[in-house]
């Protein structure tokens, strides 16, 4: 017998072995009493969840990303628990960044630790991988910070979700404000993996659409954490382009920003980049941050509705820190997986999985809700520019952009989706 099912609460124990002893008088009284065994050893066994992450991999991100997560956890069992008491449970594994090992930990988690839902993971491929493993096993998956389209769109299934606005959404958030700019000729650089495949692919796309007289003259592609700036940079200068689209982030950000200011390649051009509004890749540069680049972020210490602020002050005084993007995914995800288990009145992964389709939540940047259509949520994220300000880099004259206002029709994603 599993230990979770030897957990019982008071007084489950002495209705056990009634039901036990009880004798059917009928096949209908046998059955009420198999299910209602079942109940009973449920009662008091903690709702476990599975998240994977890459935590050595990219700990600047995933660290707030695991306290945003803690937090939502003590706020759901402070408050009670889920289903009549049941406290929330988190079962943490690293992929070290690998689709190969983000399997093997779901595989175990589901097998060995007896999980009922999967969360999390990063790296796009590695959120594609557990979304595979997901749909084939038929568990939930909350994909909390992947970015591709694929894993809602031509790779989606009935098992998973997904919070943060996808590469799609925040490139149309970007191509609003690029469209604006007297730029022609633009050049892009980014990781060549699905997530900065998936950017560009979007951004050029959406942005011919609105601008038809614009070229993309050049494109870099570095491996995902081994950029080497000098050469990436010559090769953008001498295409000579109007506009530069970068989808570069963490280490590579700040390398790629040190040896741009370096060789003077942002002299003069408009730089529109994606994620570098982050506290996770601004705050590292210090005052080296980029002036005057088009961005999404999080301008974290500026942002003061309600909602946001009972955030902050509660991560605050839990972390003595302030808040990261990270932190938010985090904790959004978890408050959604808590959401969605109350709704369905249940952990049966089928009810869960109904009850995640449509369901709509609060969260730190106000209502969202995962579109039953896709299984896309509608967080969306801040436009602005980059500055600096007391010798570090804030994000400045920033927006709230709502991801539902940036999201294909309906016709244009059941041509993209599987049945």
């Amino acid at each position: 017998m599993n230990r979770r099912h030897l957990l019982l609460a008071p007084g489950a124990a002495a209705l056990a072995a009634a039901l036990c002893f009880a004798a059917p008088n009928s096949a209908a009284q046998a059955q009420s009493a198999q299910v209602q065994s079942a109940q009973v050893q449920s009662i008091g066994q903690p709702i476990r969840v599975g998240e994977i992450n890459s935590y050595t991999g990219l700990p600047a991100f995933t660290v707030p990303y695991r306290q945003g997560w803690q937090l939502a956890v003590e706020e759901v069992n402070a408050a009670g628990g889920l289903l009549g008491g049941r406290k929330l449970e988190v079962v943490s594994r690293d992929d070290a960044g690998k689709p190969d090992d983000a399997v093997r930990v779901a595989q175990e988690l589901l097998s060995n630790e007896k999980v009922d839902l999967l969360a999390g993971t990063y790296f796009s491929h590695v959120g594609l991988a557990v979304a595979d493993f997901a749909a084939r096993n038929k568990v939930p998956f909350v994909a909390a910070e992947p970015l591709t389209d694929a894993i809602t769109w031509t790779k989606g299934n009935r098992y998973t979700f997904r919070l943060r606005p996808s590469t799609y959404m925040q490139a149309a958030m970007l191509v609003e404000e690029a469209a604006k700019l007297p730029a022609k000729r633009w050049a892009t650089v980014a990781p060549n993996y699905e997530y900065g495949q998936s950017a560009v692919q979007w951004f050029r796309q959406l942005l011919s659409e609105k601008r038809p007289d614009v070229e993309f003259v050049a494109e870099q592609w570095p491996a995902q954490g081994k950029l080497e700036a000098g050469p990436t940079v010559q090769a953008l200068a001498a295409a000579k382009p109007d506009a530069i689209f970068n989808v570069t982030f963490g280490a590579d950000l700040a390398k790629f920003v040190r040896e741009g200011e370096g060789r003077g390649l942002f002299r003069n051009r408009t730089v529109v980049s994606l994620l570098t509004g982050e506290p996770e890749y601004l705050d590292p540069m210090k005052d080296e941050a980029p002036e005057g680049w088009i961005v999404t972020g999080y301008p974290q210490e500026q942002i003061d509705t309600p909602e946001h602020k009972a955030f902050r002050d509660a991560y605050v005084a839990r972390f003595k820190e302030t808040p990261r993007q990270g932190s938010v995914v985090g904790y959004a995800t978890f408050k959604a997986i808590a959401a969605a288990v109350e709704k369905a009145g249940s952990t049966d992964p089928e009810k869960v999985v109904d009850a995640l389709s449509g369901l709509a939540l609060p969260s730190p940047f106000g209502p969202i809700a995962f579109r039953a259509l896709d299984h896309q949520a509608t967080m969306g994220a801040y436009v602005g520019k980059t500055t600096v300000k007391n010798g570090q880099g804030v994000m400045t004259g920033w927006r709230y952009a709502d991801g539902a206002d940036y999201l294909p029709s309906d016709e244009a994603v059941r041509k993209m989706r599987p049945e």
